[in-house]
């Protein structure tokens, strides 16, 4: 197991608590990048005491394998306008950095007041492009990780844990 529900909680709670503080008196639009963000996302939400709106954009850059394609493909958009928001992008990974720099570009050409990143891990181990990470929840290594809304070819998301998948190791629990 690399990180307990309890552990994740806890620091999710403490996210919450620094967004608050960090865009008090103002709204927030939080945009949760599907499906990994998800749990994250949810959890994240209970925790910000301001008006917020949540938007869902779906992106997919992993196919079914455990290596990221480096193509990004946009699955769901947004379905209302974030022009003149404070955006907050709710990410499960920032490994190789591609997907995130691609969509906070993306975001920022539709004038939003802010954008900002909020990501539950990051590998730094794997960037290729470097991306400003403004709320962090942990460090990890380089290893293919799952639960708590990450996947392994759309399995372990009901997870609460995260752990580590092991090479070669696709069995449905």
């Amino acid at each position: 197991m690399l990180l307990t529900s309890e552990r994740i909680l806890s620091r999710v709670a403490e996210l919450g608590e620094q967004i608050t503080r960090d865009y008090a008196g103002r709204r927030l639009v939080i945009v949760c990048v599907l499906k990994g963000s998800f749990v994250f996302a949810a959890d994240l939400a209970r925790h910000i005491a301001l008006p917020l709106r949540i938007e869902f954009l779906g992106l997919r850059s992993y196919g079914s394998g455990t290596e990221s394609t480096g193509v990004v493909q946009i699955t769901q958009d947004l379905t209302t306008p974030i022009r003149g928001d404070d955006v907050l992008v709710v990410e499960d990974i920032v490994d190789s950095g591609l997907t995130s720099a691609y969509l906070l570009e993306l975001l920022a050409t539709r004038s939003p007041n802010s954008v900002r990143l909020c990501a539950l891990l990051h590998k730094p181990a794997r960037a290729k492009e470097p991306v400003h990470i403004d709320y962090l929840g942990f460090t990890i290594e380089d290893a293919f990780v799952v639960g708590y809304g990450l996947d392994h070819a759309q399995n372990y998301r009901h997870l609460p844990d995260l752990m580590v998948v092991a090479e070669g190791e696709t069995t449905r629990r």
